[in-house]
This record gives C-alpha cells, structure tokens and sequence, in this order.
C-alpha cells in the first residue's frame, strides 16, 4: 500500500494534505516519501496531522527471517564476525564456543593466587557437600566427589561465568532421587538405580545443551520466580525432615518425600531413636548453624561457613574413631573406594521399559539444574558488571553432564552457596573450578581411607545447614505485596511439594504460572483515557484524577495483543465502556457521544480474529451512528490490517497517529459542518 498525497481537501478555510490509501499497491514515485515509520504531513495552518503509514515493504521470506532473528538471536550473536578477516573471525568463533580463550590470554600470577585461594575454599565445601547430596539422591557417597571433579574441569573451559562453583546440588538430587526411587528400589535394584541415575543425566545434558544449541532458553522462563520460591521452601523442608533418620538414628524410614509419611515414620519409630546419635547431631548442627549465622552478619567472615562443613567431618570422624567402641550405634559411611572416575558410558540404559523414567527425570533435573545455574551465574554477574550469555550457559552445563553421565557423575549445575563462597574468596575466573578439581583429584587418588569412620548424621547436618537458606519468606511475603495470583502460584508450589510430591508439586505450580499467562492474554485490560489539562498526553480517567473526559468523545486503550482468545473479550468490554459512558452523559447532562477511539499502543500484534472484531465493532458502531477510528497502531498491525482490506473501510479520517491529533481533528471538522 502507498500513500498518495495529491488531494486537498477545505476544512472551513484551513488547507491540508489528505493521505488516500491506494489498495493497488502501486507506486506514486512523485508522490510518494522514502519509506518510513512517520510521515509528516505539512499544513498551512499551525494545527498538523501526522498520517500513519504502513512499514517498509518485506518479502514473507525476510518477515520469516527477521522474526526468527528477533526469536532466537536477540544478543545479534554474529555481528562482531562482520568486517573482520577470516583469521580473527576463527579467533573469534573460538571465544564463542570456548570462553576460556576470552581470559586465558590475558591471565596471569596475580589472578592465579586469587583463584588458588577461592579454589581451595570452595573444595573444603564442595567435598562433604559432595558426599551429602550424593546420600539425598539415594547415590554412593563416592558418586557426589566424582561429580564434583569431571565437571567442574568442562565448565572451565565452555562456561561464560567467573564466579560459578560447579557440583552436585540440592533440589537436583533430591528430584532425581525421588523420581527414581517411584520406579526403581534402591536398595533391593542398587545396579539398575545406578545406571538409571547415570542415564537421566545424559538425556539432562542432552536436553541443556539442545535448549543453548537451538536458543530456546526462553522454555526455562516458565518456571517464574513465584513458582521457584515455593518449590524451593517446599523441597527445604522435605530435604531437612529426611534427615531426621540420620539425625535421629532411624535404621528402617520411609523412602517416600511427603510430609505425612515422613513425619509418620519419625514417630512411629522412637524405638530406634539413639540418643548419642541425637547428641552428636544436635551439637553440630548447632555449630554449622551458627558458622552460618556469623558468615551472614559479617561477610569478610565468609570463610567460617565455608570451613565449617568439612571442619566437622573431620571432628566427627576423629570422635567417631577414637571411641568406636562406646559409639557403635552411630552409622558410618564405610568404605569408598580410592581412584579416579571409572567410565561409566557402559552403563547408560536404554532399555524401553524405562526409557520413559530417564527421559522425564532428565528433562525435570535439567531444567531445575539450568535454572539455578543460570541465575547464581547471573546474580554474581551483575555484582562484578559483566555478561553471561545464557544460551552459552546452557551449551556449557548441558556438555558437563553429558560427559559426566559417561564418568560416573551425575546431574551438575552451579550452586550458589558455593558460589558465594567462591565470589567472597575472591575469584577471578573459572580456573577457581580447575584448583577445586585438584583438591578433589588429591582426595580421590589418596585421601578416600580418611572418611571410612565418618558419621551419616553429620552429613544429614550439612545437608540441612545447606538447604534451610532456600526457605525465602521475605520473598513470600513480597510477592503477597506485589501481586497476590504470584503468591498463590508460590503456595501452590509449596503445598504441592509437601502434600503431593516433589515432581507433582512443580507441576503444579507451572500450570498455575501458564494459567495466570492465559489470564492475561484473554483478559487484557482496557481503560477510558481522558486529557490532562495543558497537555497532549491521555491517561486513565480512573488513576489520574486531574484526567478530564472530551466532550462527545470516548477515548478506550487496550493494553495487549488482539488474538483469537481475546477478541470476544475486547468487543464486548468495549461495547460496555460504551454503555457506561451514555449512562454517564445521561447522568451528568453532557454533550451527545459521537466519536469512539481505540488507543491501539499497546496493540503489538493482530490475527486474522483481531481484525474481523475490528470490523465487526466498526460495522455496529456504524449503526449507532458513532464514528469510530484507530489511534496510533503498530506497523505489523497495520500491515495485516492492509492486507485483509480492512482499512478501506476506516476512510480517511479513520486511522491517526496519536490520540491527541485524532481529537483535534475530528473536532475541527465537527466545528466546519453546518
């Protein structure tokens, strides 16, 4: 379509131009501007109207490409590959898949002793966070330290983020462990859980690296910040009360993660309650809390709640060896066998019976895992003012645990207690992850006898001191503040988590977030704008006072897209906005409405449904003898509106480019009728 600006048309003595749609589409080379968002239109009186006109001219192929572009490379990933040589376009395709060539050459003694010193660190945490999380996910405690050194060596090379401390974590293991174990018994099936565990982690890999291969980091976005909040607090207090058979001493516990059960079995069996297991527990239980508390309030005292979880091991272990004799009703963890990872890609089970069961824990780790990875990356990213490329996150993670899955790990993602620690220590790379591997490496070759006399209780502490900071009720609370259908997505999540199951719960909570999605879309809000004195600016008649209605005029904006879920809406609210404002003049003897305008800004885009409604309100305000007329839609909205030939019908005085010289004008030519 083109504009031809050839007409004039008298308005009461005030000469302007009149742009004339041509449906043909052809070109008027003398008439026609260069192609633009705005045309101005000049007149020869002080009052100017600006005609809207449609975007540049593309071929479906260039509309297909633009919006896959704007879809899937919004960061515009291969401009800085333009004008450059084919020698700094391979440098710098290595800098895009491999991070590490980002820093390494610029690397040097001065960062090294940071990272030493933050490495060290987070491996006296990550060792006895290891072992514990590997018990949460019903795994052999040597699992969680061979998943804390194959890993964290692959981020350092692929990962985008400095601070990200990479291992087992929390939420991930106790999914995992509660997935399998619905299917698989692991203590009667201790090999097939095994290999079950070990394949869910290549088809997690599979499916992480796949969202950053393909962009589509956008799918983990629909567990919102409300649906994270509940689960996490939720998945807490399961975590912690499972830990009540260590803390307590209880050999036979349910395996179920309800809270009914557990706490059902808990006192069910007080007769398998060992009170020097209970003394031993409680006391260090109280002392890595109370590290914790000290590292919160003071944080150059970060390291104390670092030091204290293997701090305890080893205190333990020694009291534990020392008096074996006196305390033989506190389990132990046993043997652990010395050396590297065994391979493990021998053990990937596909079989079809339970291809299912590895696929749907796979996908729900991995998601769980991506989404904490990304954010803790995040968090610390803007600490220190600098980018993490998400899908390069995903690449990243997704590769660790493919590779993991084939050495005898599994699922990993960043974790930010460790994080946090690794941020405090003072890290300036990955290569935190490398010396952290070291430490790791050094244990499994020689130091694995060390821990044959460690206690479980102590690991149920640990697990319990680690995961009671995911219990976020400020954050409850602010989301009953802000928005209250968040809050009841994060008690959805909560409950769902403790009354149902871990997996269920999650579930749950994700409907209610696309529910509260569809709620919007098909119930989008519309508001009656008036003018604010002295200005050119229309706002809400119900939250600015001072906004003053327009005499025969009703001014509606609808604030989202116009879809086939929301049409019916649109019409029949704009249709009562128009009864509401006749009852209104009635009321307060006003002028006679004579003039509808649809605020169309916030209409970003239109279907084939959109436009019939438009038509259809169009043809029965017609027959109410109202005008109505379109104010300032977008380009592609009035691209497809061209295309059906539903413009012809708005004429020349039906589309403006704001609503302010669509009032100005149409009262101009109300004032030049006889």
């Amino acid at each position: 379509m083109v504009l031809n600006t050839n007409r004039v048309e008298h308005l009461g003595g005030n000469e302007r131009n009149i742009a004339i749609y041509n449906s043909t589409g052809s070109e008027d080379s003398e008439a026609m501007s260069p192609p633009s968002s705005v045309m101005v239109v000049t007149s020869s009186s002080p009052r100017q109207v600006h005609q809207v006109v449609l975007p540049p001219f593309r071929t479906t192929l260039q509309k297909l490409r633009l919006r896959l572009s704007e879809i899937f490379f919004p960061d515009a990933p291969l401009d800085r590959f333009k004008n450059q040589s084919w020698g700094n376009r391979f440098f710098l395709g290595l800098q895009f898949f491999f991070p590490i060539f980002v820093w390494a050459p610029n690397y040097n003694l001065k960062l090294l002793q940071s990272d030493v010193v933050s490495g060290l660190t987070i491996a006296s945490l990550a060792i006895p966070q290891g072992i514990s999380y590997a018990k949460l996910a019903n795994l052999p405690p040597i699992v969680g330290l061979y998943s804390s050194f194959v890993p964290p060596l692959i981020y350092s090379v692929l990962g985008s983020s400095r601070h990200l401390a990479v291992g087992p974590v929390s939420i991930a293991s106790l999914v995992m462990g509660t997935m399998l174990n619905d299917r698989v018994s692991y203590t009667d099936q201790p090999s097939l859980y095994l290999q079950l565990a070990f394949t869910a982690t290549f088809f997690a890999g599979v499916f992480q690296a796949a969202l950053g291969l393909l962009r589509l980091g956008f799918v983990i976005d629909f567990l919102s910040k409300a649906t994270l909040v509940g689960f996490m607090a939720g998945a807490a207090i399961i975590v912690s009360l499972q830990q009540l058979k260590g803390l307590l001493g209880i050999v036979h516990f349910t395996n179920k993660m309800q809270i009914v059960p557990v706490l059902t079995s808990v006192f069910q069996r007080t007769d398998e309650w060992s009170w020097q297991t209970i003394v031993m527990g409680a006391s260090f239980l109280i002392f890595l809390l109370t590290a914790r508390k000290v590292s919160m309030r003071n944080k150059k005292l970060f390291w104390v709640s670092a030091a204290a979880p293997l701090t305890s091991v080893i205190l333990s272990t020694l009291i534990v060896f020392i008096f074996k004799s006196k305390l033989h009703m506190i389990s132990i963890i046993g043997h652990l066998p010395k050396g590297l990872n065994p391979p493990s890609a021998n053990m990937l089970h596909f079989d079809s019976s339970y291809l299912g069961l590895v696929v749907n824990t796979g996908i729900v780790t991995g998601i769980l895992s991506l989404t904490e990875g990304i954010a803790v990356g995040r968090t610390f990213a803007s600490l220190k003012n600098y980018q993490v490329d998400g899908n390069q996150e995903m690449m990243a993670i997704g590769f660790m645990n493919m590779a993991g899955s084939c050495s005898s790990c599994y699922v990993t993602t960043g974790s930010f207690s460790r994080s946090a620690v690794n941020y405090n220590a003072g890290a300036q790379t990955t290569v935190s992850n490398i010396i952290m591997s070291a430490t790791v490496l050094i244990t499994l070759l020689f130091l694995m006898p060390l821990f044959h006399y460690t206690p479980n209780v102590i690991l149920g502490a640990i697990i319990i001191t680690a995961v009671i900071g995911l219990i976020d009720y400020e954050a409850a609370l602010r989301l009953w503040k802000v928005d209250k259908l968040d809050f009841l997505t994060c008690l959805c999540s909560f409950f769902g988590v403790l009354f149902i199951s871990v997996p269920l719960g999650l579930g749950i909570a994700v409907g209610v977030s696309v529910f509260k999605i569809l709620l919007h879309v098909t119930r989008p809000n519309t508001a009656a704008l008036g003018n604010i004195p002295g200005t050119h600016i229309y706002q809400n008649i119900h939250r600015y006072k001072e906004a003053r209605r327009i005499p025969s005029f009703l001014i509606v904006a609808i604030e989202a897209p116009m879809y086939f879920a929301n049409t019916t809406y649109v019409q029949e609210r704009l249709l009562r906005w128009i009864r509401e404002e006749e009852e209104w003049i009635t009321t307060n003897d006003e002028s006679t409405l004579k003039c509808v305008i649809l605020d169309m800004t916030a209409v970003t885009a239109i279907d084939t449904s959109g436009i019939d409604t438009i038509c259809e309100i169009k043809k029965v305000l017609e027959k109410r003898s109202l005008q109505f007329v379109l104010a300032n839609p977008a380009g592609n909205v009035m691209e497809k509106m061209h295309n059906s030939g539903a413009l012809e019908s708005f004429g020349l005085n039906g589309l403006y480019l704001s609503v302010s010289e669509a009032v100005d004008d149409i009262s101009a030519t109300w004032k030049c009728q006889p």
